[in-house]
Order: structure tokens, then C-alpha cells, then sequence
């Protein structure tokens, strides 16, 4: 009656092999299981590897739907602003079809002057060009104001944390885990499967105190050091109720840290949607910023900037000579993928608060397949405010900085096969404590991992949190770090010192899946077949009261000559079911 693996199985004198964790390199803590689905390894609180796969359009997964175009804009002499946001006010008049959308603004191809702002201000709205080539759609941001060219944004008075009144409640679990979707709360019945809600962790001085976020240490220039305060690291997480029993909530995407009553007392509340504008999207475009000089700061510095807002796209875009960003979204924006996009040759000086190619705070986004050319910070994230982000295949040439969570602990972030071409700096890639760097970043990172990604020519850091983890996976670079200032090992090291933060197969040729978000992403958009659970008798062909190697070959021999004796899924065939079934029965008794 002993427990038993199936790792081969001889049939008919073939012998049918099945893949074994020991066949490619795969992690410890999360590596494809016999089923070909993801197996994750808990610590002894529970937390694990997050699912990331909600990151993206419409919960990640989803393609961002096709508007009709309603408006056409041609270029003309001159400025052009004025008419492309006349289109823009028109096409936000319209009344939304069924999922949402009004309609696109389309300009042809061409070149268009642009010396302010477009804005948009309502939901179902895009902007598209014919090509993100220098023969396509072209808007040229003139003029000498610092400023951004597209914001999305709704109007009108805008809370910092939208909430319903009288909404809040307790978590009532002592702790709950990294990963995690469930949890109890005081009263069930207030919420209701689809409401939006915030799981809000405060930030108490215990915690501060206990991740030694109050001793940051003076800066030897003598700069103004900030140590973090009682509420000033917030975590909210923007969910979407998808269960309740009794008073378990369930919600949609899981948890990137911990909640745990011995540090704080979490409460969950219904977000207030009103405020919030959906399905809006920037397409198949290029815009480019005048500027006088290779450190003119006088000039366009974001090409598309969005906050209250979810479900959102940018895609087939380019940006070049932009002073900061080709995208930056803000805290109150979820579920926004950024695809296919480039970011070229900003024009600014090389110093903090510049050059953050695709500056992504919020919840839950994705940022895949896009480049970035001379910038500092290309892929990255800011403080509490970011969660749940995810950069999935981009590149990053010769940058100047690093590509990081910057500063304030964001939690949850992925970075998945990102490469580093030519850097011009050292440490190009960190989950890191940047500890006094600008006013007192400190801990920057927590629950963020690095999945296969390359930097060949740099270095990379990961480093443990106190009370949370890191984790560099699969990762190529000339250099890495677990202790960039201190420890028996500190700085950049081309031996592998792992330190207390999880770090597998460094410079061993990637880990197996390639991809964590697509693999995730593969197990959650595919069904899981649940097998009819076979009674003892109905496998135990030899009558021994077990399961073994005999009734193995007696199923074999069965098998083979199409005996219905051996019909274990009843459909008057012996074949691949019957074997798969006996399969996992012999693997169950």
C-alpha cells in the first residue's frame, strides 16, 4: 500500500518517459511539476512566488480590443493641437458600445506639430497613428515648455484613495502569506463577488523598526536624510472580490507581502470605481521633442502620462528626445500593458529624476517586448505605490543606470528575461537596498524576482529584506551582489556569494520555464482536468488489497490486447485514458 512514482512505465516493450524536476535546471521553490503545470515550494509561514500572470490588459491574457475608427485627423500647417483635440472632444461625446469603447481618433500618416498638451478625459477613447516610423504618425512636441504631450486622466476633483465610506473592515487571520487570495474578514456579507476593494497594510513603527527603516544612516555629503515614518509606506492592493463563503473573502490576484497581526492590524475596504476611467489606448504612433542642446531640459519630457485609470493600453509607440519617460502611470492606475514600444536617445542631463524610459507605478502592468536606448532607470518602478509590475522580454542598451524598483519598498515586481546591451554603468539590474542614496530610499524592493535575465556585460544585485525575500533566478551578468555595502562580502563580486536572498543558476544558462509570467500565465488560462478518483478494487487487478508493480504488468498485458476488463474511464475502448488513469492511481495507493 506504499506510496509510489510513476517516473516510466513499460508498454507493449516501449518505454515512455516523463520529465523529472532533475532533467533541466529548475528552481527549488518553483519548477514545472509532472502535469507540466508550476509547482511552488512555501517557506515555514507559507509565503511563496507570487502569481504574476494578472498583471496586463484586463487581468493579463487579454488582448486590448480593436476601436472602430469614428475621427480622422490629417496634418495641416502649423500647429496641429488644437484640431487633434478637437477629435479627441468629439469622439468623448459618443456613447460607449457594449464593452466600453467610444471609438479612435486615427491621424494619418504624416508629420504633426504639437506646441501643448492632449488630453483625455473620458473612458473608451484611442489615439492611433499609421506607423511608429519615421514615415508614420509623427507628433512633433514643439515649443520650449517642460511638459507632457498625451495625459489620461478624468477631470474634476480627484481623492488620493478612493474609498467607500463605512466600507471598512478587519482581517481577521493572524497571518497571511505572500501568495495568497483568501482570507476572513469581520463581515462576509457587506461585500459581494465583483466589488472592487483595497487590501490596506499599514505601515507601523514596529515594522519600520524592525526592517531598520528608521536607522538609515547620514549621507556623507551632508544631504537631509528622510527615515521613514509611521504611515508613510502604505500598501494598498487593488483587488476584485471573485468569492466569499461565510466571512473568507477570495480576490482575484494575490498578495505581495505578508499581513501579519504581530506588526500591523490589515483592513479591507470597497474601492470607489466612479472616479476611475477604463479602455483608453495610445496606438501605432511616433512622437519626437524638439530641444536645443544634449542637456536641454526646456522641452517635451513625457510622451504619455496616465493615473486614474484602468484597462489601458500603449502599444507600437515610439518616443525620442524625451526628457523622462515614453510612458509614466501613476499610482491609482491597474492593468495596463505597454507593448511593443521604444524609447530613444533622451535628451536631458544624466542625473536623478530623468531619463525613466517606462515609469510604471500602480498595480498589476505589464511591460513587454519594448527597448530603451540611453536612458538611466529603462524598466522601473516607485515605492509602495507599485505592485504586482511586470517586465516581460524588453531590452535595455547602453544605459546609464539601473534598472530597479528606485526607492521605498515596492513589492511584487518581475522582471523576466530582460537584457542589458552595452551598459554604460556597472550595476545595471537590482532588488537592493539603496539605503541613504537620494533622501533615504532604504529597502526598494520585497517579494520581487529576476527570472532569467541577462546582463553579460554588468552587474546585478539581489539582496533579502529583513522579514521578505528577493530572488535572482536563472540570471546571466558579469557580476552580483547579496550585499552591496555591507556583510563578509560586500559590493559587486564575480563569485557567487548568495547571501541570505535566493539566488539559483547564476551564469548556468537560464532556468526552466523560460518565462515565469507565460508559464503562470499558460496555468491559469488553462483549465485544470480533474480525474474521476478510481476505488481501490477497480485497479487493484490482482485482489491484494494494494496497488503495485504486479498490477502494473497485469494492466500492461491488458492494455496491449485491448482487454475490457481494463476500461477504467468506461467508454468500451482500452486506451491513453485508461493509462493515464491507472497512472495516477498507482501513483495515490
Amino acid at each position: 500500500m506504499g506510496r509510489c512514482s510513476l517516473g516510466w512505465i513499460l508498454l507493449a516493450g516501449v518505454i515512455m518517459t516523463y520529465p523529472s524536476i532533475a532533467d533541466s535546471e529548475t528552481s527549488r521553490i518553483v519548477y514545472p511539476g509532472t502535469d507540466g503545470r508550476l509547482v511552488y515550494e512555501a517557506d515555514e509561514k507559507g509565503n511563496k512566488i507570487p502569481d504574476f500572470s494578472h498583471a496586463g490588459y484586463g487581468g493579463g491574457g487579454v488582448e486590448p480590443p480593436q476601436a472602430p475608427v469614428v475621427d480622422t485627423v490629417e496634418p495641416g500647417d502649423g500647429d496641429d493641437g488644437a484640431r487633434i483635440q478637437a477629435a479627441i472632444d468629439r469622439v468623448s461625446q459618443l456613447t460607449p458600445d457594449g464593452n466600453g469603447l467610444r471609438g479612435a481618433v486615427l491621424l494619418t500618416r504624416g508629420r504633426y506639430q504639437i506646441a501643448g498638451t492632449l488630453v483625455i478625459r473620458t473612458g473608451g477613447v484611442v489615439l492611433r497613428g499609421e506607423g511608429q516610423d519615421v514615415d508614420g504618425t509623427v507628433l512633433e512636441a514643439t515649443g520650449t515648455e517642460k511638459r507632457t504631450l498625451i495625459e489620461i486622466k478624468p477631470s474634476g476633483s480627484l481623492p488620493r484613495h478612493p474609498e467607500v465610506s463605512r466600507t471598512r473592515q478587519d482581517i481577521l487571520n493572524d497571518y497571511v502569506p505572500v501568495g495568497a487570495r483568501s482570507f476572513f474578514v469581520e463581515q462576509g456579507s457587506a461585500f459581494q463577488v465583483g466589488d472592487a476593494v483595497i487590501i490596506h497594510r499599514p505601515s507601523t513603527q514596529a515594522w519600520i523598526q524592525a526592517i531598520g527603516m528608521d536607522q538609515i544612516p547620514d549621507r556623507s555629503d551632508g544631504r537631509e536624510i528622510v527615515q521613514w515614518e509611521a504611515g508613510s509606506r502604505e500598501l494598498r492592493y487593488n483587488r476584485v472580490v471573485t468569492a466569499i463563503e461565510g466571512n473568507r473573502v477570495t480576490v482575484d490576484a494575490p498578495l505581495f507581502h505578508w499581513l501579519d497581526q504581530t506588526y500591523e492590524q490589515s483592513t479591507i475596504y470597497r474601492y470607489d470605481t466612479q472616479y476611475v476611467i477604463e479602455q483608453v489606448g495610445i496606438e501605432n504612433l511616433r512622437s519626437e521633442s524638439a530641444y536645443s542642446g544634449e542637456t536641454d531640459e526646456s522641452h517635451a519630457w513625457t510622451l504619455v502620462s496616465m493615473n486614474y485609470v484602468r484597462n489601458a493600453w500603449v502599444k507600437r509607440v515610439t518616443a525620442v528626445h524625451f526628457g523622462f519617460s515614453l510612458v509614466s502611470t501613476g499610482e491609482q492606475t491597474k492593468w495596463v500593458t505597454v507593448e511593443d514600444s521604444e524609447c530613444l536617445d533622451p535628451i536631458s542631463r544624466l542625473t536623478g529624476g530623468r531619463r525613466y524610459s517606462f515609469d510604471m507605478e500602480g498595480q498589476l502592468h505589464l511591460v513587454q517586448r519594448c527597448y530603451a536606448r540611453n536612458g538611466r532607470h529603462d524598466y522601473v518602478v516607485g515605492t509602495t505605490r507599485s505592485s504586482g509590475i511586470v517586465f516581460l522580454d524588453c531590452t535595455s542598451e547602453k544605459i546609464h543606470s539601473s534598472n530597479e524598483p528606485h526607492h521605498r519598498y515596492s513589492t511584487g515586481i518581475l522582471y523576466d528575461g530582460v537584457n542589458h546591451i552595452d551598459p554604460q554603468t556597472e550595476l545595471v539590474l537590482c532588488l537592493w537596498n539603496r539605503l541613504n542614496y537620494g533622501s533615504g530610499h532604504g529597502w526598494a524592493a520585497a517579494f520581487s524576482v529576476l527570472w532569467n535575465c541577462k546582463a553579460p556585460e554588468g552587474g546585478i544585485a539581489c539582496e533579502k529584506p529583513p522579514l521578505a525575500q528577493n530572488y535572482a533566478i536563472g540570471c546571466e551578468s558579469q557580476s552580483m551582489s547579496s550585499g552591496m555595502r555591507w556583510g563578509q562580502w560586500p559590493g559587486l563580486k564575480t563569485n557567487l556569494v548568495p547571501g541570505e536572498a535566493h539566488w539559483e543558476y547564476w551564469n548556468t544558462g537560464g532556468a526552466t520555464p523560460v518565462s515565469l509570467y507565460k508559464a503562470q500565465l499558460s496555468d491559469r488560462m488553462t483549465p485544470v482536468v480533474v480525474a474521476p478518483v478510481l476505488a481501490l478494487e477497480k485497479v487493484d487487478f490482482d485482489s491484494n488489497g494494494g496497488v503495485d508493480f504486479t498490477d502494473f504488468l497485469l494492466f500492461a498485458q491488458g492494455y496491449t490486447n485491448g482487454d475490457l476488463r481494463y476500461d477504467l474511464d468506461e467508454d468500451a475502448l482500452v486506451g491513453f485514458s485508461d493509462f493515464l488513469l491507472f497512472a495516477q492511481a498507482f501513483n495515490a495507493y
